[in-house]
């Protein structure tokens, strides 16, 4: 794992995020960037194992990354996390406990992470990062609020339509029974309705 200078995607990524005078803050920038690593994980190779604690907090450059838990031996899909967002599962992270989930690389992925050490010193001292932070949060709430109500209030067909708005990525890249477990459908099912929603 290495530290490297095409940083431009992630540079991106942190600027969505933080508002304000940007120019003023670029030596912050430049300082989140040099602390995290570059990270390569091949097809199926692990990030982070559950019962494990999760070693870091990553942005995906490239690649598809699946959280997923085991119930009675069937492995059941939580969250699908594309390339151009940040991944870990974040209270063993945080709190160095035991990963209720695996994350598995479901292609060859390349990620920037970060340690928990580099992560509460960012926190701490650096301006960007704790606004990138702090609004990564708020988004990542509002969506997984919006997941739960439409697991309870949707049809299977309406939740895969809106999947099908939201993020067509998904359907293009990953495969049906990744897919129909993250939707809380069979992958009967949910190849039946593939057929009858274009």
């Amino acid at each position: 794992m290495k530290n490297q200078n095409n940083s431009s995607i992630f540079s991106k990524y942190l600027h969505q995020y933080v508002e304000g005078n940007v120019t003023y803050l670029e030596q912050d920038f430049l300082q989140i960037i040099a602390k995290f690593n570059v990270l390569n994980l091949k097809k199926n190779q692990l990030l982070v194992v559950e019962n494990q604690v999760c070693p870091y907090f990553g942005f995906i450059e490239s690649g598809i990354l699946q959280h997923a838990i085991l119930v009675d031996d069937d492995e059941k899909t939580t969250y699908l996390a594309l390339r151009n967002s940040v991944t870990s599962s974040l209270n063993s992270f945080l709190n160095k406990v035991p990963s209720r989930k695996s994350i598995k690389a479901l292609v060859d992925c390349q990620l920037w992470v970060i340690d928990l050490e580099g992560f509460k010193d960012l926190l701490a001292n650096n301006e960007a990062f704790r606004q990138f932070y702090y609004n990564l949060i708020e988004k990542q709430i509002i969506l997984i609020d919006d997941y739960r109500i439409d697991l309870l209030t949707l049809t299977p067909e309406e939740r895969y339509t809106k999947l099908l708005q939201t993020e067509p990525k998904l359907l293009q890249e990953v495969p049906l029974h990744y897919l129909a477990s993250f939707l809380g459908i069979s992958t009967r099912h949910m190849s039946r309705i593939r057929k009858n929603i274009k």
